[in-house]
């Protein structure tokens, strides 16, 4: 894999895939909203600083965990695969589609249906086709069926199959709906990608889905998790991971739906990736301070390991 998301320029750079990290923060998302209204005393160092820097030149300022797959097919062609649609996509979009020069999505996989995942669905049509109509070929977007039934609820004109008799045609997002299962044995294709489901607690009542994709670098992506299930443990401990990208809420302690740092880090010695790139961060990290941090860890247990930013594009083999 590439260094630190640079791709080197030669001039006559080969066709590859890469990974974009359209966002690396928990659900609220980082400046956090109260830090800035309702001020402690000193003051978040973190918000009010990501505050001040622009987002592009700034690593603690952060938008709901997402992840675009930049797939370079055997022919050339490249296809993009969106994981999670969350509450802030249409910034994401405005960031790091234009900076990347990325002017469509070719399929949608989602983790869970949990508003910083799928609250940005509605604005899935900037990145279609324009038609007034909604005659457009939708994009598939796959997805358990107790996601589906939740986002029925949330967009029932994005799932509505028929409009009713005397209703006007209003232009909204067109998604072809494919029900995957929480199965580790059971992958699926995603614009030509195979992805295998990797179901994980994410609190004990409830199981999200992380996923495994790659067959030259073998990448795992995991962002809401708070324990291993042990069939998935044992699927993903079987493969020789070349990226692990993982869930951290908070430095430390622990929380009851995500891992925090020390699980988090629990969780790559015994997985043992080649490296690691953790994401889902709150405030309660500073990118650089805490990449130092994480340096000398890496230096100690021979895995390297760093926090990942907003925008980090890293190439890699798929």
């Amino acid at each position: 894999m590439g260094s630190h998301g640079q791709v080197e320029d030669n001039g006559n750079v080969e066709p590859r895939s890469s990974l974009i990290f359209l966002g690396t923060g928990c659900s609220s998302a980082v400046p956090n909203a109260v830090c800035l209204i309702r001020p402690s005393d000193p003051p978040c160092q973190v918000c009010f600083q990501s505050m001040s820097v622009p987002p592009e030149l700034n690593p603690n300022y952060r938008c709901n965990t997402s992840l675009l797959i930049d797939y370079c097919r055997s022919d050339g062609e490249h296809r993009y695969i969106l994981i999670d649609v969350g509450k802030t996509f249409r910034e994401q979009v405005l960031r790091w589609f234009t900076q990347h020069k990325i002017s469509r999505v070719d399929s949608i996989v989602l983790t869970h249906e949990h508003a910083d995942a799928v609250l940005g669905l509605d604005d899935i049509r900037a990145v279609q086709p324009y038609s007034p109509t909604n005659d457009i070929e939708p994009t598939p977007i796959y997805l358990t069926q107790y996601a589906m039934d939740s986002i029925a609820e949330k967009f029932p004109y994005l799932v509505r199959k028929k409009l009713k008799a005397g209703q006007e045609v209003r232009r909204v997002a067109q998604l072809d709906w494919k029900i995957i299962e929480n199965d580790c044995n059971k992958p699926f294709i995603a614009s030509g990608l195979e992805l295998i489901p990797l179901p994980v607690m994410h609190g004990e009542d409830y199981v999200s889905l992380g996923f495994l994709f790659g067959e030259n670098c073998r990448v795992a992506y995991i962002s809401d998790v708070s324990r291993f299930l042990p069939p998935t443990e044992h699927y993903i401990s079987s493969q020789q991971l070349d990226l692990l990208i993982l869930d951290t809420l908070y430095k430390n302690g622990s929380h009851n739906v995500h891992f925090c740092l020390p699980q988090t880090l629990e969780a790559v010695k015994k997985l043992c990736p080649k490296r690691a790139l953790l994401i889902g961060m709150t405030h309660d990290f500073d990118h650089h301070k805490d990449n130092e941090f994480l340096a000398e860890w890496s230096k100690r247990e021979g895995i390297p390991v760093q926090l990942a930013h907003d925008g980090l594009r890293i190439p890699v083999d798929l």
